[in-house]
């Protein structure tokens, strides 16, 4: 697992917050034959039970140096 951003608390509690439960650190997701870690995945429950939940997956970074998501992203 790489190691956690520098910012990754203050984003942490942002989400949280913002009404978010945090559901996994270091996730990983597939991408081809590499995997891919992100920092936070998180959801939250939408007002109305016809809607269901909102899910997304949070990278965090500090703009230090290059990863392997920046990597990803540069392929498209």
């Amino acid at each position: 697992m790489p190691a956690r951003d520098i910012y990754h608390r203050a984003v942490k509690a942002a989400l949280i917050a913002d009404g978010w439960t945090i559901t996994a650190e270091d996730y990983t997701i597939p991408v081809g034959l590499q995997r891919v870690y992100i920092d936070l995945q998180a959801e939250r429950d939408l007002i109305t039970a016809y809607q269901g939940s909102e899910k997304i997956a949070v990278e965090v970074k500090s703009f230090v140096g290059m990863s392997a998501v920046d990597a990803v992203h540069r392929r498209r």
